[in-house]
């Protein structure tokens, strides 16, 4: 069959950097970090005391009642903010659109953890349990696919996808094939993150997975430096409008950018480690390629998944040289979590978000924080540093790779 094309006609995003898109832009030409101290739980023992937090949010103050945020947790209750502005941007009318083709994928890797942590540490045990009846809603990991729909009505497809890192990425991937295959003709799809909470911060301190640069948290997150100790956690939402594009035509909606393909591989490596070699990563990007029917050279720019890990970033270097071999130098290559820090689930939609930034805009962000070269890093490649690089961009590709070896790449095309 003929498969329908798919355009992005909203986005939305509230992030360590940005309370909604506009700022999020100017925050990454300004190769600004979202990092400071922890104030969301006493962190004084712990060996990581800082993150990327999204700071002042009350969902109040963005038309929300205080009823609704009783019967959310954190996650859900950003990612309804990022889903407001999404819909509202892609000028949408709620009244005549066909709310049954309309559906919602937006997902998260962990779910409502404070909400469990909370609830958990309330209860005494040889005493009779007091849980909220709230607890199970808040805190299942498709809840604020299902909290949107209901705002807003739509009954079309509604689920969620959890690929740890690549959770947001993948519920994209799969929205488009909604509207790929006719199914739909508006889905609204990204992904919510709120870990930052005791056992978050302190499970990744227990794999080492975490920077511990607590003297200097806006520099922590350093991806392609010598120097990087690990990952900074973040929260936040990111939310794309995904539409068939003579759908959104029909309704002279401004389209930002078409998705042109996606790849989906696995590592079948190790729970946590990437492949060494960045096997897996480089088939994620090929088979992205394919499906997009374009070579490497047309890629302008690589949103990296650069989380600021030893072995990270050196696999996913080695997968685009692999990929790209002789054009490898010709994409810039960035990581914006050298300033949003990783938000886990969340990352891919809120770094797509980014890359529709250079399609429109022409701006490279910049990775931030780099100071020393790593001998195991070929930096030939176009690395942009420091500071932002004005370019035409044509084409992005933005990689997400998970806990688990689940790998899923993205590439967006101006149109």
């Amino acid at each position: 069959m003929q498969l329908k094309r798919v355009v992005v006609t909203g986005i939305g995003t509230i992030n360590p950097i940005g309370n909604d898109v506009p700022g999020f832009f100017k925050s990454l030409d300004e190769g600004k970090s979202g990092a400071s101290a922890i104030t969301r739980f006493d962190c004084s023992l712990f060996k990581t005391r800082f993150a990327c937090q999204v700071s002042d949010f009350d969902i109040t103050s963005y038309g929300f009642t205080t009823k609704d945020a009783k019967k959310c947790d954190r996650f859900s209750q950003m990612a309804l903010v990022a889903a407001k502005e999404a819909i509202e941007d892609c000028g949408m009318d709620l009244e005549s659109v066909d709310k049954d083709r309309v559906g919602v994928v937006v997902s998260s890797g962990v779910g409502g953890l404070e909400t469990i942590l909370t609830e958990a540490e309330d209860y005494i045990p040889g005493e009779p349990p007091r849980y909220s009846p709230f607890l199970i809603p808040k805190i299942i990991t498709d809840i604020a696919a299902g909290h949107i729909s209901i705002q807003y009505g739509f009954r079309g497809p509604n689920f969620a996808y959890t690929a740890a890192c690549s959770t947001s990425a993948v519920s994209i991937a799969a929205g488009a094939q909604f509207i790929e295959t006719g199914r739909a003709d508006v889905m609204i799809v990204g992904g919510s993150e709120a870990p930052i909470w005791d056992a978050g911060v302190g499970g990744f301190n227990s794999m080492r997975a975490l920077s511990t640069r607590n003297d200097d948290p806006c520099g922590a997150s350093r991806p392609f430096d010598n120097g990087r100790d690990g990952f900074v956690m973040a929260e936040g939402a990111g939310v794309l409008v995904l539409e068939e594009k003579e759908h959104a035509i029909a309704r002279g909606a401004h389209i930002y950018a078409e998705l042109l393909g996606s790849g989906f591989s696995a590592d079948a490596y190790h729970f946590t480690a990437p492949d060494p070699e960045g096997k897996g990563a480089a088939l994620c990007m090929s088979r992205a390629l394919a499906e997009a029917k374009i070579s490497p050279k047309d890629i302008d720019y690589i949103n990296t998944h650069g989380t600021s890990t030893h072995h990270g970033d050196i696999a996913e270097v080695m997968a685009i040289k692999s990929v790209f071999g002789a054009d490898a130098s010709h994409p810039s290559i960035t990581s914006t979590k050298s300033m949003t820090g990783h938000l886990l689930g969340a990352a891919g939609a809120v770094e797509a978000i980014a890359c529709i930034h250079s399609l429109r805009d022409g701006i490279i962000p910049p990775t931030i924080n780099f100071a020393e070269e790593d001998p195991d890093i070929d930096y030939n490649l176009h690395f942009v540093f420091n500071s932002a690089e004005r370019r035409k961009v044509n084409i992005a590709l933005s990689n997400s790779f998970g806990f688990g070896g689940h790998n899923c790449c993205l590439i967006f095309g101006k149109i």
